[in-house]
């Protein structure tokens, strides 16, 4: 990693504004603009929404954890309808847009809906008519990764994967777990269903549940990416096997700060985590919710000491760590290296 700890300045903002960018850890749901919330509960009259605009935003900036969920679970109820589902998946895929996000790999909470009753088709031909508009649209490719809470049982995987194989169209890439961190041995069976009809293994493991976590994603689930991954930092023998392996790990700074999985930005294992030779992705995890975005993701690792080279890498990762393709990931690599090239950036072949 550079030795670089200058604050984020202009001509690291424009980096990272031209850079093209993938996000591998998005939520959709997560990613609910309050202007979306707002239209959406107004459609349904829904309650426990703030009934103006104004309040509801200010309702929506991230004070805690609980408030998180209650502003989550009440974004969650207002999606019910074919258009709920496309409206909310458009509005997202224009943010990721104007951010110069070419690709995003986007978790879908798939069983919070089918246990309110809301059929998978539902689901899935809202977001795949936003996917489709969006690429006519802005040019971004959008894939989508279902998944099911870790603390709902066997019951709710075993649930989701069988919609995701009835229901689910070819621009579902993986399947994964999420939710609050437990065992996950229990899930082998439903992950090996998944990898066995072509879905890539995608689980969250290692934000607040430890570095065993993080084995039992690799061990038991035959994990090809780890969703947060930080608590690995605390068994070195677990950095070298992901070192060794290069399992990717997609890390959500600002993100684990609102989680309290970390006290303070400054005590954010980022850093660490590159120079121990990990292949770290940047993310945004719940990015209106938290308040932040892919962007200011950029500005942050960089506010932690990583340099211009740093920042470039990080977006090549998550180019190389995706399901992209490799015509597109060679096109956008290729990119990168003339972006980086053009401000003044060395960093050889990415």
């Amino acid at each position: 990693m550079e030795n670089h700890t200058a604050p984020a300045g202009t001509g690291v903002d424009a980096l990272v504004r031209d850079l093209p960018k993938v996000e591998l850890h998005v939520h959709l749901e997560g990613s609910m603009p309050a202007e979306t919330l707002f239209d959406l509960a107004r459609k349904h009259a829904a309650e426990g929404v703030p009934d103006t605009l104004e309040k509801l935003r200010d309702w929506y900036a991230f004070t805690d954890f609980p408030h998180f969920i209650e502003v989550y679970l009440a974004s969650v109820t207002t999606l019910r309808d074919e258009e709920d589902f496309a409206v909310l998946a458009s509005a997202v895929a224009g943010r990721l847009a104007a951010q110069n996000v070419r690709y995003a790999e986007v978790h879908v909470s798939l069983y919070t809906h089918l246990m309110r009753g809301v059929p998978a088709r539902v689901v899935f031909d809202g977001i795949e008519h936003a996917r489709r508009e969006a690429e006519r649209e802005h040019g971004i490719r959008l894939r989508w990764i279902p998944d099911f809470p870790a603390d709902f049982g066997l019951e709710s995987a075993e649930a989701t994967l069988e919609a995701v194989l009835a229901e689910g169209p070819p621009s579902v890439v993986g399947f994964g777990v999420g939710g609050v961190e437990t065992p996950l041995e229990q899930y082998a069976g439903v992950f090996g269903r998944a990898r066995a009809a072509g879905l890539a293994s995608l689980p969250h493991a290692g934000e607040h549940g430890g570095p065993e976590r993080v084995r039992e994603a690799l061990d038991a689930l035959r994990a090809e990416r780890i969703g947060h991954g930080i608590d690995s930092m605390r068994d070195a023998e677990l950095v070298a096997r992901l070192v060794e392996e290069q399992v990717p790990v997609d890390v959500s700074p600002t993100s684990n700060v609102c989680t309290r999985a970390v006290e303070a930005i400054g005590d954010h294992p980022l850093p660490r985590m590159l120079d121990a030779g990990l292949l770290v992705t940047l993310n945004t995890d719940d990015p209106t919710m938290f308040g932040t975005d892919l962007n200011r993701e950029y500005a942050t690792a960089h506010r932690l000491g990583l340099g211009a080279g740093d920042l470039v890498r990080l977006a090549a990762n998550a180019v190389h760590a995706s399901y992209l393709g490799a015509a597109h990931r060679r096109a956008l690599l290729a990119e990168m290296e003339e972006v980086a090239a053009r401000h003044g950036v060395g960093v050889g072949s990415l």
